[in-house]
Parts: C-alpha cells; structure tokens; sequence
C-alpha cells in the first residue's frame, strides 16, 4: 500500500536537510554519470556498429531531427511519404538536438545525445540520494538506478524521444524529496514537449503533491498537465495527422472508440494481471527498489504509463523488452528514496531495519537482472564485431548519392536516413518514385527469398523502370531509370 500518512511537509524537509558533505560524495554522482555514459553509449553504437537496429524508429528522429535542423518540419517519410512528426507524436522537444545534428549529421549523435541525457538523471538520482540517505547507500542507489533495466532495454533499444523526459523526471523527483514544490512544478512543465502521454504523468505528479500537502500546488500542476495532455492529444496531433486524428486510441479496442476505451478502463485490475507478461513487468518494476516504492506516494507517478501500457492491445507495451519502461525508472528511484526517509521513523522495526539496508538489496537486484538484460552483452566478444556485410554496405552506400531517394527495408534503414529521403518497404509508397530501391537479402524477412530488386520495384511502381546495378552479400539494388 501507498503511504500518505499525514506527516506535514515540513517535518519532511527538515529530515530531508542536507548534510555539509565534502570530498568524494559531492563528486561521486559525476563520476558515476560519466561512467554509465560512456556504457550506455558504448552499448548503443555497438548494435549500431553491427547494424543490428531493432526497427525503423533512429530513422525515424533522425529524419525528424534533420528537419529541425534545416529550419523545416519534422517529416518523418520512413512513416509515410511526407509524413509529419507531429500527427504521430507531439514531441518539439527533439529540436534541442538540431544543433548537435546539424554539426554532426549521424545517427551515432543521436546514439551519444540519448547516453548524456540519461547520465545526467544518474547524476541527479545519485546526487539526490546521497543528500538523503548518506554517501554510501546513496552511492549504491544510483548505481542500481544506473544499471536499472528499464534504461537497459532502453538503451539496447537504439534511441527514443523519451530520453529528453529523464533529466526532467529526476529533477522533479529530486525537488520532491527536498519538498521544494516551485521547482518541482518548473522540471515539470518542459515534459509536456517531450510526448503527449507525459501530461498524464503530470496529472498524477500533481495528485502526488496533493497526497504530500502541497494542495495549492498540486492542483496546478495536475491541471497543467491535463490541459497539456488534452491539446496534445486532441488538438495538436490531429491538427498534423493526415487522417484528422490521433493514433494513441487506435490500441484500445474497436478502433478506440471512447466508449471501448472507458470499458477497457473499467476493467484494469484485470488487465494488469492478464496476460501473465504484465504480472511479470509489474513484479520487476517494483523489485528495482526492492518493492520499498510502495510506501511513498511518488510511485502514483507510475500510474498513467503503467495503465495506458497495459489497456493496450499492444503487446510491446507489455513485456520489459524496447524503451516503455525507462521512464518509469526514475520514478521508482525517487519513491525508493522518499520511502527510506519515511520509513526512519516508522513505528515498525523490521520496516527501519529494511530501509537502512534497502540500498544494498536494491543494488543487488540490479547487479542480478544485468544477467538476462543488455549490459551482459558488454563483456561478449561479438558484441563489438564489425557487421560482417559492412564492405558492401560502404559500395551500396557509394552508389546511391546524397539527397537521393531510397526505398528499402530495415537493413541500412538508419545508415541512409541522415543524407537522403527514405521510405520504408513495409509501407504502401505507390505515391511516390523513388531513384532507388534497395533490398537486404540477409535480413531472414522475405519468403521463400529475396526479390529480385529490380523486378520488385517495376510492381511496386508500374510504369517507372528500374534496373540493378549492385548484387552483392545480400544487398540487392535498383536504380530507377530516366
């Protein structure tokens, strides 16, 4: 159960004063963050290397980006031929890359920009923790929070706007525990630009404020973040969207008509147990702090992702794989903290006792999971081999010159996106011609066997010609002919 005992705010922050701390444990979280810096983006660009993206979506920012960065919209065509960012996802939060894009126009500046953000709540969650709970568990805290597997999976999951919400979850986290509520509601408003269901987090940050006693600022925060999620949701995405509407309800059941959405609502206690995939996601979310979140009542904060993760008919909403999760990290952090400093004066025993060693068993949890998560992969040799068709991606790459248009599967997806118009071969493209078409044979998705490209794209295009020019380890490429 929650805690939201009536404890006043300010008996709270007075527990919660810092000590004068000098030395290591003022340079301690910088460190720490430098290190998972290096890691986090150590694991990224190694799938990168190995040209092992999971899916199209680095493409997809690094289209989106690259508008940005000429001063243009974000349109993303590796969705949809002239496809706007924003009617799929309102997320103006992404331009803050454009200048680092513009100067190193990559995906692995993507890649490296994800590794900083994310580092940077490592340094905020551990700097938070040592102020809290003392230099040694908290310096246990935030490696745990490091190696926690939802930025994990994150990670291993290329790059995703959620990335630009960690700094900020962690800062709005860390001024709740020092009860500071101005400035819990500042690192809270730049969520909004980030993604459209980060107003539902923010509704619930704001009924955590409540719970806490800042009433004044918990309503305005909840409200905030209501009216933003509603613009984004109703306003703002279906204004950019082709089809007039916001995808976000199209995973709720008969095509997210309100009233199937409400029913599925009604029945979330069932589904947060069914399938059993959910139960187990559940399980480890909490077994991060060791299930201690569960007495402060920052974990309400949880509540809005967890809930639209598992109403959905998705099922990579449920499981711990790809990035859902990663916000969900510092939350659960922040909780743990809170609910040590709670739990200091709990009329329990065995609740004291747990909390001053919850750090060490929180910390092990961590170290445990890194065994069926991404970083085990870090000390396997073939994680850093080169991609074995990397030779000929470089000729098919040669061959298909800048501000080209290329139609092609997930193979060098992301490799082409930076410097030329890519549609993906999963879409219908009929509207479009483009100079090539590529396909990678070594991908295991074409059945019985690769088409021949050239044959391919002359059906996907009547009336335009195309002829191959590169057949070579897989890679298959047609060339349109004028």
């Amino acid at each position: 159960m929650v805690a939201v005992e009536g404890e006043s705010a300010e008996r709270l922050a007075e527990r919660s004063e810092p000590s004068r701390s000098v030395g290591w444990p003022r340079l301690a979280p910088y460190l720490l963050a430098a290190a998972f810096a290096v890691v986090y983006a150590t694991v990224s660009i190694a799938r990168l290397h190995r040209s092992a993206s999971m899916s199209w979506d680095v493409a997809i920012f690094e289209q989106a980006i690259s508008g940005f960065a000429q001063l243009e919209a974000p349109i993303i065509d590796v969705k949809a031929a002239g496809y706007n960012l924003f009617g799929l996802h309102f997320s103006p939060a992404l331009a803050v890359l454009a200048p680092f894009y513009r100067l190193f126009p990559s995906p692995v500046t993507l890649l490296v920009a994800q590794a900083v953000l994310l580092a940077i709540s490592v340094a905020v969650i551990a700097r938070a923790a040592i102020r809290h709970v003392g230099p040694v568990p908290g310096l246990a805290i935030g490696v745990a929070y490091g190696l926690s597997w939802g930025i994990q999976s994150g990670v291993d999951f290329d790059f995703h706007e959620v990335c630009l919400a960690m700094p900020f979850l962690a800062l709005a986290g860390a001024a709740y525990l020092a009860r500071d509520w101005p400035m819990v509601a500042v690192w809270a408003a730049p969520l909004l630009l980030v993604k459209e269901d980060m107003g539902l987090t923010i509704v619930a940050l704001g009924g955590c404020l409540l719970l806490s006693g800042a009433r004044r600022w918990g309503l305005w925060v909840g409200a905030g973040g209501l009216v933003g999620f509603v613009l984004a949701t109703f306003v703002f995405i279906p204004a950019a969207n082709p089809e007039g509407r916001s995808e976000f309800w199209q995973n709720y059941g008969s095509g997210g008509e309100p009233e199937a959405v409400v029913e599925r609502v009604l029945s979330l206690p069932v589904e947060l147990v069914d399938p059993s995939t959910k139960l187990e996601t559940l399980l480890l979310l909490f077994a991060v702090s060791g299930f201690l979140a569960l007495r402060s009542p920052f974990v309400l904060v949880a509540l809005p992702t967890i809930g639209w993760r598992f109403l959905s008919d998705s099922e990579a909403y449920w499981s711990t794989g790809w990035h859902y999760s990663m916000t969900l990290m510092p939350i659960m952090f922040v909780a743990l903290i809170d609910a040590i400093m709670r739990a200091r004066e709990d009329r329990r025993p065995w609740l004291r006792a747990y909390a001053s060693h919850a750090p060490a068993v929180v910390t092990a949890v961590a170290l445990v999971l890194c065994l069926q998560f991404p970083f085990r992969d870090l000390v396997r040799p073939e994680t850093y081999d080169a991609d074995p068709q990397a030779a000929a991606a470089e000729q098919v790459m040669e061959l298909i010159p800048d501000g080209a248009s290329v139609e092609t599967d997930l193979g060098l997806l992301t490799e082409l996106a930076g410097e030329h118009t890519v549609y993906w071969l999963g879409n219908d493209n009929r509207s479009v011609t483009p100079d090539y078409v590529l396909v990678d044979g070594s991908l295991g998705v074409w059945t019985p066997a690769p088409p021949d490209a050239a044959e391919y794209a002359m059906q996907r295009h009547p009336g335009a010609t195309y002829e191959r020019i590169f057949f070579h380890d897989g890679y298959d490429l047609a060339a349109l002919v004028p």
